[in-house]
């Protein structure tokens, strides 16, 4: 993938180093897992005995830098943030950017302390995208995704997708339903759906990243095989299968393999935010 020469949007906030909050009960291991159930299968982190109270020992953002990073890491999540903004806010008319937080082992966020353990995540209350780098390395090793740079590229597009949907007021629409649902499978349905189409979302900004920035960010050869191998692998079907040896497809939250390769790709075929319909399917 081609980023090197894109805009810097200097709208990241570096926590890194800054040290990781508290997290109450259950050890590491424990963390870890809860949190894995939480994002993967449904489970929330109150069932699973996790305190995502916010934490008086958690360091402040207040010594964190703002700005780009110097890293490389730091400055591919930059450009590419940067980008992905470019492209919403072509389509969508007040298009507002969301805050990048990035963070080393955990930090304090408006829906309580956030850990690694989470992977990338976006939380509606603070508009914020969080993201421990380790991720990457975590996606290739546990999961089997891929390492290329439009694969992680692809999972911070996915998250710039839920803040689309929070602005958009789908992602109320999808919790009042949630509170209304009859079954924690019907419930689930609902998240599958709006994880589904923050996929197609992230398709629909690859589609445009060439066209906003004139062509100093695109995709190249072999980056959309890559990107689908990388949707393939967080399916949660394949998920299951690696955590615990067999598939629950009641247990969905964020969709099947096939469902996430399915709906990344049309919005790379389509370009179309309106083609991202996974509500009515």
């Amino acid at each position: 993938m081609k980023w090197e020469g894109g805009r810097r949007g200097g709208n990241i906030e570096d926590r890194r180093g800054l040290g990781p909050g508290a997290v109450a009960g259950g050890g590491v291991g424990a963390v870890v897992l809860a949190l894995i159930a939480y994002f993967f299968f449904g489970v929330s982190p109150e069932e699973a005995g996790l305190d995502m109270s916010p934490s008086t020992t958690t360091t402040s953002s207040e010594s964190a830098r703002t700005g780009t990073p110097e890293d490389e890491g730091g400055q591919f999540v930059d450009v590419v943030a940067a980008n992905i903004d470019d492209v919403w806010s072509q389509i969508i008319r007040g298009y507002t950017e969301p805050r990048v937080v990035l963070y080393t082992q955990g930090t304090q966020t408006a829906c309580g302390v956030g850990q690694a353990a989470m992977g990338p995540f976006y939380c509606p209350p603070d508009q914020t995208v969080y993201l421990d780098l380790s991720f990457w390395q975590q996606m290739q090793q546990q999961l089997g995704a891929s390492g290329a740079d439009f694969a992680k590229a692809y999972v911070i597009a996915h998250e710039f997708g839920h803040h689309v949907q929070n602005l958009t007021g789908v992602s109320d629409q999808v919790r009042r339903a949630q509170q209304l649902a009859r079954s924690k499978e019907e419930a689930n349905a609902y998240s599958v759906a709006m994880e589904l189409q923050a996929d197609c979302y992230a398709g629909v900004w690859a589609a445009h990243a060439a066209e906003a920035s004139g062509g100093k960010v695109a995709l190249e050869k072999g980056d959309i095989e890559e990107g689908l191998r990388t949707a393939q692998a967080i399916g949660d079907d394949m998920i299951q299968k690696r955590t615990q040896g067999y598939v629950v497809p009641e247990a969905f939250t964020h969709g099947s393999a096939e469902q996430r390769v399915e709906w990344l790709y049309k919005g790379l075929q389509t370009g179309d935010p309106k083609s991202c319909d996974t509500f009515s399917q």
